[in-house]
């Protein structure tokens, strides 16, 4: 049974209280409705100074784990380090037991969010995403190997994502002409010539709060911190694969925003992470004995591979933004009418598909309250996995599917 926003902000002042020792007034509270497949319990809280913040309890041992991560990233954030920021980061506050689980308080973050797939194209939404993520980009290394956080280097990239193909390869379902494919574009020294920076694991249109400024929407903040690493760069722009109005204006955007040396392959790596996005699916399917998840990921694959069939290598230097667009938007939907959303493995990144869900309906406020009512919640998820869902959409393996499809194009 979900926790009341009453229980939520009574672990709030707790927290608060062990934090900074002063007992803390909250004016109100009210529910935040997201979809992370029950994954976490969440309420925005009022405090007598005005003030808001976020409280989220997890739900399993996944989430818990997530939550940690999540925490020990924005702890790399230091006040020098949030000073190079163009954008706000949250804070964490505090933290409290609430029976066997820990209530963790962040602040938060007012602004609007806008999904991949509505991204629009030219100098607004589009290029203030792609500016925001080359600053990410551009921070000193040392941040993240400071904090102890994961690093990986090119030829660990590359590694990687070999390994993943060898896994995919051998659930037996992997179409040949993608084998074939990727294979080639592992196998290409080209494609790896990797610089490898600060990333944030495969970041999310999303998870930025977006204000306007003199008309011109702008980066205010960043939610989602806990894939805070070192790895390849082209992971974070993956999801220009469901942005295609948008997709050449990043590219151009973030290129001409990094302070780094021109990389030419910065988009076909963007693309194979996209297409590759599949070959997790299967293998999440395969590793968790899930048939509806292996049968569903199948049909994507083949679709794939019949959509690419005729297309340049990846790694060929003749493939655009909008070939890549074009081909993963003529992958259909699958069949299956329902997918497991079990998906902690250490292949599948739970938060790509979290991170998707719907977000037309917005967050509103719960009856519960501790003195007074509290106002809509601006936008309708708290960081890293846990996007609202249309009413609709309640059932997680429902969300789930449609989460899939909207990453790919194919909704």
């Amino acid at each position: 049974m979900a926790r009341s926003p009453l229980t939520l902000a009574a672990a709030a002042t707790a927290a608060l209280s062990q934090a900074t020792g002063v007992r803390t007034a909250i004016t109100g509270a009210a529910a935040l409705t997201e979809g992370a497949g029950r994954r976490f319990d969440s309420a925005v809280v009022h405090l007598d100074d005005g003030s808001r913040l976020v409280v989220r309890v997890p739900e399993s041992d996944e989430a818990e784990a997530e939550a940690v991560r999540e925490t020990t990233a924005l702890a790399a954030l230091t006040a020098g380090v949030r000073a190079m920021l163009p954008f706000r980061a949250p804070e964490h506050v505090g933290q409290a037991r609430l029976g066997t689980r820990t209530a963790r308080v962040q602040t938060y973050l007012p602004g609007y969010r806008v999904d991949a797939a509505h991204v629009p194209p030219g100098r607004g939404v589009a290029t203030a995403l792609a500016a925001a993520i080359a600053g990410i980009h551009d921070l000193p290394t040392s941040i993240v190997q400071g904090a102890g956080l994961p690093a990986r280097t090119a030829a660990q990239v590359r590694t990687d994502t070999e390994r993943l193909l060898d896994r995919a390869e051998a659930t037996g379902r992997l179409p040949f002409g993608l084998l074939r494919r990727w294979s080639r574009a592992v196998a290409l020294d080209a494609l790896w010539n990797v610089e490898p920076t600060v990333t944030l694991g495969g970041v999310d249109p999303s998870a930025f709060t977006l204000t306007d400024v003199d008309g011109v929407p702008t980066v205010s903040g960043l939610l989602t911190w806990g894939g805070l690493s070192i790895g390849d760069p082209a992971e974070d722009l993956r999801w220009i694969a469901s942005a295609p109005d948008a997709a050449s204006d990043v590219v151009v955007a973030y290129s001409a925003a990094a302070g780094r040396s021109p990389d030419t392959m910065l988009a076909e790596r963007a693309r194979l992470h996209a297409e590759l996005e599949f070959a997790k699916w299967l293998v999440h399917g395969h590793d968790s004995a899930s048939e509806t998840v292996t049968a569903d990921a199948v049909a994507l694959l083949e679709s794939l591979d019949e959509s690419v069939r005729d297309e340049p290598p990846i790694g060929s230097g003749t493939i655009s933004v909008d070939d890549a667009i074009a081909a993963l938007g003529r992958v259909p939907a699958g069949a299956a009418e329902a997918v497991d959303t079990s998906m902690h493995t250490d292949a599948y990144d739970p938060g790509l598909i979290d991170g998707l869900l719907d977000e037309d309906a917005d967050a509103t406020a719960a009856s519960d309250t501790v003195d007074q009512e509290t106002e809509p919640i601006e936008f309708s998820d708290w960081p890293g996995t846990d996007d609202a869902p249309a009413a609709e959409e309640s059932d997680p393996d429902d969300a789930a599917k449609n989460a899939l499809r909207r990453w790919t194009g194919t909704a």
